[in-house]
């Protein structure tokens, strides 16, 4: 998708800086150093990127004048409204903060920056030019301030027409079947007042303990900032009839999953959540499944604590750890 992106840009007579390699190593200065010294003017990274230098208390703006600078991308997962808070108090405060979400597929965004219109904390801006970007609800109906699913209702250029080696039938079940003549992305969304949206993650990935529906980003948003655990990733087990939520975590060389620290997981997550967010089960494993574009898998998670055949094992980068999560399979 971004070798798409970087010809796209090239073509339009900007130039580019690309960094191949850790992007804290040998220091978090690697790429600010490299930003300010070229004058980049929009600066792309990742949601995770910003997680992790604010983690371990970098502020590039001590550091930085970072004075081209007037935009920052960032996609692959959820911005929470806290890394917002990071960005403006670290970064830069006179800058466009653009989350943006779209996807491989359509190799292109349904919502993204617009930098004439006010940033919200915690949102993407708008709707792409040219689609037409509603929130469904269960019942087909569009909604707006009330969370759903992520439609487009018109075709647009960049849409797939089909799947390789596919009679039509995966690829209808993948983005046509939840909606009549409509494209489903598979996000769990809300639109605010003002047109903008906030996401809560995979629609597919939702879990639903006692019958509340909770997105994973909200765990994950509580859980990653706790000092030891590196990231972490949820799913729901069915258990009686009900779901419950187990965690898995991938922690620092030094940090044990003791009972200490299972307990403040489960406080944060009363505290700044709900009870209903907090985990019946919590293990640690080496690494999190992600896709070789580092997205989460928890509908590979979730098939394997099932002991169900993962459909698409190709796709992860890490598939090995998904043998250690096999191990919990059985657990109640």
């Amino acid at each position: 998708m971004m070798w798409n992106w970087h010809v796209s840009a090239l073509a339009s007579g900007a130039s580019l800086v690309i960094y191949d390699g850790n992007p804290v190593y040998p220091t978090e200065n690697v790429l600010w150093e490299l930003a300010n010294r070229t004058s980049v003017t929009l600066f792309g990274t990742a949601a995770k990127y910003l997680e992790a230098i604010e983690k371990n208390g970098f502020v590039p703006s001590e550091k930085f004048a970072l004075t081209h600078l007037r935009t920052l991308c960032s996609t692959g997962s959820v911005l929470y409204p806290e890394q917002f808070d990071y960005v403006y108090q670290a970064i830069k405060s006179d800058l466009h903060l653009a989350s943006i979400s779209g996807g491989t597929d359509i190799c292109g965004c349904f919502v993204l920056g617009n930098p004439i219109s006010p940033v919200y904390r915690g949102e993407c801006q708008a709707s792409g030019l040219g689609l037409d970007v509603q929130v469904f609800n269960t019942n087909g109906e569009s909604v707006k301030e009330q969370r759903g699913e992520l439609v487009c209702l018109n075709s647009f250029p960049n849409q797939p027409v089909g799947f390789w080696n596919d009679d039509g039938e995966r690829y209808h079940n993948a983005y046509w079947a939840n909606f009549e003549q409509c494209w489903s992305h598979g996000d769990d969304v809300l639109m605010t007042s003002h047109g903008g949206m906030g996401f809560f993650g995979r629609s597919d990935a939702i879990l639903n303990p006692g019958g509340v529906r909770i997105g994973t980003a909200e765990i994950y948003q509580q859980v990653n900032q706790l000092d030891g655990i590196i990231d972490s990733i949820a799913v729901g087990r069915t258990h009686l009839n009900d779901e419950k939520i187990v965690l898995f975590v991938q922690l620092s060389p030094s940090t044990v999953l003791d009972d200490n620290l299972q307990r403040v997981i489960k406080q944060r997550l009363k505290t700044h959540c709900s009870p209903r967010h907090v985990p019946s089960e919590i293990y640690a494993i080496s690494e999190i499944p992600k896709t070789k574009s580092g997205k989460l898998v928890e509908l590979a998670v979730k098939q394997v604590l099932h002991g169900q055949e993962i459909k698409n094992k190709g796709a992860i980068a890490n598939p090995h750890v998904l043998d250690e999560v096999a191990q919990f399979a059985h657990t109640v």
